[in-house]
C-alpha cells in the first residue's frame, strides 16, 4: 500500500508553529491548490480552489516557520492522516483529514512584497 501526497500551491494561512511538550516543533498551516473544474456556459474556462490542512514536525516545522509565508508557492509531498473526535456539545463523531508534510519545495517566484524585501 502507498500514502503519498504531492501538492502544488500557495500558503493560504499564517503558519502556526508551536513545541509540543516534549520539545518537538509542530508547525500547521492551510494550503490552497487550484484545477480545472469544467467549462462554464460561456465557454470561458472554471477553475476550482481546494484547502488542505498541512501539518510539519521537527526541523521540517522550524524551517515552515522561518522560511514559509502567506501567498508563498510551495509544493508539499507527505502522507495523508485523518483523525476522529467526539463533539462534546453534539455527541456527533467528527473527522478531519490532514497531510503530515514530509518535505516542502519552495515553486515559482517569490510574492513581490518580499523580493523587495530581501
Amino acid at each position: 500500500m502507498l500514502n503519498l501526497v504531492i501538492l502544488a500551491g500557495n500558503i493560504a494561512s499564517d503558519i502556526d508553529v508551536r513545541a509540543s511538550q516534549t520539545g518537538m516543533y509542530v508547525a500547521k498551516f492551510r494550503l490552497a491548490t487550484h484545477s480545472f473544474a469544467g467549462k462554464a456556459e460561456d465557454g470561458t474556462r472554471k477553475e476550482s480552489t481546494d484547502f488542505h490542512n498541512i501539518v510539519a514536525f521537527g526541523k521540517l516545522a522550524e524551517f515552515a516557520g522561518h522560511q514559509l509565508k502567506k501567498g508563498r508557492a510551495v509544493i508539499v509531498q507527505g502522507r495523508l492522516h485523518t483523525s476522529s473526535w467526539e463533539d462534546p456539545a453534539t455527541s456527533a463523531r467528527k473527522y478531519m483529514t490532514e497531510v503530515i508534510a514530509e518535505e516542502i519545495k519552495f515553486a515559482g517566484a517569490r510574492p513581490q512584497e518580499e523580493a523587495e524585501a530581501a
